[in-house]
């Protein structure tokens, strides 16, 4: 028989369907793939770094001319402020439209501009200009997989195993940001193209795996884009990542950017449209995020942990791979070709670290918490960078890989417990713009930490290296006013030059000034010993203050940390129920272990946690019950 008109309006004041619970190993099967979307999205943010030599040699650009110096920026930096910015938009749109949705799109589209990037055909500035371009679309598919792949994983967990799902996705990000270096430099030599291709076979097998198996088990909330929140977030978060990009280049005769009006007047505009964006998220009827996210407690405090640690781990990888490649492995015998792929190799004790320790605190912050992992991961961090500021310049490498392994131990103990209790933290509709937002912190302060510590060490150097210069190479005769004009470039060469594994002295002077020399004298000036061990006191003064600045960071962030009140579970087990409960809030006992829920808000004191607008007052007065959230929606 058919239904009746009555029968039709109850079904529909009922709602949707309860939604079909996925299978047991699905968890599994998203953990698996988000992990090698994560993992190839990171390998791409540092893979060109040791292989920039290779790949500038490939398309005919000397990057260390004055006028190239914007290139070979730009290249490096490209992929990262795209990430940084476009991470938020990206994940507001997974809460909208899906998450999985989302995620599938950006494995399609990195993988479509890792091809175009292998195939550039161009030669000189337009070449560069053509990987530049490529670079940032390919950014567009890496944000796509970052912004998502958290909230994927939140959504298919449980919260007793969220942080060992997290900790494994986030390490995968961290570790792929490391192993990237050492791809670059195997795949550099044998082929420049390869950097990029090597992508391209995970990238389509991912790509079709998410397709046929991944799909949306968590609640989307339909509607309309907030295209003036996302358009004053991207414009002013640009404006002010390449504000920090020009300030470290040379400007007139300062040897930094930081007093040109252009640079000042991009980051004060950059900062004006970020106050208008938070303006505009008051505003509109469904803003690209909710402010109101910040007043949880655990949320605000992992983010900003996470930013003063990526701040510090930014800073970190930069530092090592100048270190190893300018000073230490000439040194010791590596020709200056040969020392991007050895600094790599040299840094793996860091990766191992990450590896060790990241699923194991993953795991135990599910039973006991996150705040003593992460706060004693970064008491560690901050320990070897101080470790790391005592050492001579030319140190010894066992002592040396203990201190990186220990970092990386310290780093992972933070990491996984950290983004568990951020994502544990947000409503269920708002886990996509949420992870975006910790994303964009972490990938913000990677760009941050490029121009802090770049600037560090520039005004470290500047004191020191002329005169070391002009008496290093006058006393191999060098003609005074030859070595007066070398000692008079910017430090900035110096660094980018050890950055990529040139012979700095060879660069430097030209052949117009070493084909007057006697051939003895060329050899040594242009050999292993003479530059590294000429700019070692001026590297060590910038080093310290560089470390120090990074100690800094970590305590901070480990204070951030501390503060962030116990374990705090907004819980949605009733997610697949089709059932219409409220969040039910998660406290720790003092065993560490899920007790009842305490009443108390965001700004529990230590030990308790309810979400935002649940619970009771301080004075056990009882709040109005919360609104009922609405039916799940089918994917």
């Amino acid at each position: 028989m058919g239904r009746t008109a009555a029968e039709d309006r109850r079904r529909a004041m009922a709602g949707p369907p309860p939604r079909r619970a996925p299978g047991p190993r699905y968890k599994w099967v998203a953990l698996s793939n988000t992990t090698l979307g994560v993992l190839i999205a990171t390998i791409n943010m540092s893979v060109m770094l040791i292989a920039l030599p290779d790949i500038f040699r490939g398309i005919g650009v000397d990057p260390l001319r004055p006028g190239n110096t914007g290139l070979l920026l730009w290249l490096i930096m490209s992929y990262l402020v795209v990430t940084a910015v476009l991470v938020v938009s990206f994940g507001r749109l997974g809460d909208m439209y899906g998450r999985t949705r989302m995620y599938n799109l950006g494995f399609a589209v990195f993988t479509v501009f890792s091809v175009l990037l292998s195939v550039t055909w161009q030669h000189g500035t337009a070449g560069a200009l053509w990987l530049i371009a490529m670079r940032v679309l390919q950014g567009v598919g890496g944000a796509m997989l970052m912004a998502n792949s958290n909230a994927i994983l939140t959504d298919a967990f449980p919260a007793r195993q969220r942080g060992l799902a997290l900790g494994l996705n986030q390490v995968a990000g961290i570790t792929g940001s490391f192993v990237g270096l050492v791809l670059g430099g195997l795949l550099g030599p044998v082929n420049w193209r390869l950097v990029f291709l090597v992508s391209v076979p995970f990238g389509v097998f991912g790509t079709v795996w998410a397709y046929r198996k991944l799909r949306d088990t968590g609640i989307r909330t339909p509607a309309r884009p907030d295209w003036w929140g996302n358009l004053t977030f991207a414009a002013g978060l640009i404006a002010v990542l390449a504000g920090i990009t020009y300030g470290i280049q040379p400007y007139g005769r300062h040897t930094m950017g930081w007093s040109n009006p252009a640079v000042l007047a991009t980051m004060a505009g950059g900062a004006l449209l970020l106050a208008v964006f938070c303006v505009v998220e008051t505003r509109v009827p469904a803003p690209m995020f909710r402010l109101g996210l910040f007043r949880i407690r655990a949320f605000a405090a992992g983010n900003l942990a996470s930013l003063l640690a990526s701040l510090g781990r930014g800073g970190l990888m930069f530092l090592l791979i100048i270190w190893l490649q300018g000073i230490w492995l000439p040194r010791h015998g590596y020709g200056f070709t040969e020392t991007p792929l050895w600094a790599g190799i040299y840094m793996l004790p860091l990766t191992l670290g990450f590896l060790v320790a990241g699923p194991v605190s993953g795991w135990a912050s599910d039973r006991f918490g996150a705040r003593t992992f992460a706060t004693g991961g970064m008491l560690l961090a901050a320990g070897t960078f101080l470790a790391l500021q005592s050492l001579p310049v030319d140190f010894g490498y066992p002592s040396f890989a203990l201190i990186l392994l220990l970092n990386g131990i310290g780093m992972g103990l933070f990491a996984a417990p950290n983004r568990a209790a951020v994502m544990n933290s947000l409503p269920p509709d708002q886990r996509g713009v949420g992870a975006g937002i910790s994303t964009t912190f972490q990938n913000s302060a990677m760009v941050l930490s490029i121009g802090i510590f770049f600037s560090l060490m520039i005004a470290g150097l500047a004191g020191t290296l002329p005169r070391a210069l002009t008496s290093g190479l006058t006393a191999q005769g060098v003609p005074v006013a030859d070595a007066a004009k070398v000692a008079a470039l910017p430090p900035v060469g110096v660094l980018f030059a050890s950055l990529l594994g040139y012979n700095p002295v060879r660069t430097l002077l030209g052949p117009q000034v070493l084909d007057r020399l006697p051939p003895d004298r060329a050899a040594y000036l242009t050999g292993r010993e003479f530059f590294p061990q000429l700019i070692s006191q001026p590297f060590s003064d910038g080093l310290a203050v560089a470390f120090g600045f990074a100690t800094a960071a970590c305590l901070i962030a480990a204070v951030a940390s501390l503060l962030r009140g116990g374990r705090y579970v907004h819980d949605d087990d009733r997610a697949f129920t089709g059932t219409r409960q409220a969040p039910v809030p998660v406290t720790t006992t003092a065993a560490g272990k899920p007790g009842p829920a305490a009443a108390a808000g965001p700004g529990t004191p230590t030990g308790t946690a309810a979400p935002t607008g649940t619970g009771t007052a301080k004075t056990g007065a009882p709040s109005p019950p919360p609104p009922p959230p609405p039916h799940p929606r089918s994917p």
